[in-house]
Parts: C-alpha cells; sequence; structure tokens
C-alpha cells in the first residue's frame, strides 16, 4: 500500500504529464439535480474539514482549486441554480447554529 507521501508523489506526477493542462470541450447534458450534487461534492471536497484537506488537494496549487470554484459555479449559473443553492446553504448554516 502506498503512504500519503508516494500518493502525492503518484499524484503530482500524473498531474505534470504532458499535456494536463491543455483545455478540452466538453459538451453534455446533465440535470439539474446532478448539477446541484456536482457542486455540492466540489466544494465540500475542496473546503477544509477539521482543518485539513485530503494529502492530495494539498499538494495542488490554488490555481487549481480555484478553477474548480469557478467550474462548479458556472455550472450552477448555466442550470439556474445559482439563488437555489445560496437558499440551501443558508438552511444548511441555520440548522448548524
Amino acid at each position: 500500500m502506498l503512504t500519503e507521501n508516494d500518493a502525492v508523489r503518484v499524484f503530482d506526477t500524473i498531474m505534470s504529464s504532458p499535456g494536463m493542462n491543455e483545455m478540452v470541450r466538453m459538451d453534455m447534458k446533465i440535470s439539474r439535480k446532478n448539477v446541484l450534487l456536482l457542486h455540492h461534492m466540489i466544494e465540500r471536497g475542496i473546503t477544509e474539514n477539521d482543518g485539513s484537506l485530503s494529502v492530495l488537494l494539498q499538494s495542488l496549487p490554488k490555481e487549481n482549486i480555484q478553477e474548480l470554484k469557478q467550474l462548479s459555479e458556472e455550472c450552477l449559473q448555466r442550470a439556474g441554480l445559482t439563488e437555489l443553492n445560496q437558499k440551501l446553504s443558508e438552511l444548511g448554516a441555520d440548522k448548524r447554529k
């Protein structure tokens, strides 16, 4: 089994391989439900949980994390779910209080 350090090195190798920074066009159809779930998963994955990100995300440059956030927001906007997501977030914040 890989140690955390080995996993980071493998991940870093994959992310720096040729062509990984090239833009790709992705034309797809996705339900609004899945857009909302995808946004939630991205936000949850890049948000610190109990003060620590996953080892792999810790090794990512901040620019990559920002790009994921922008992608997530753009998906919400295109699906017309920005306001709904904001209200759901507020409900979740109220529940935690």
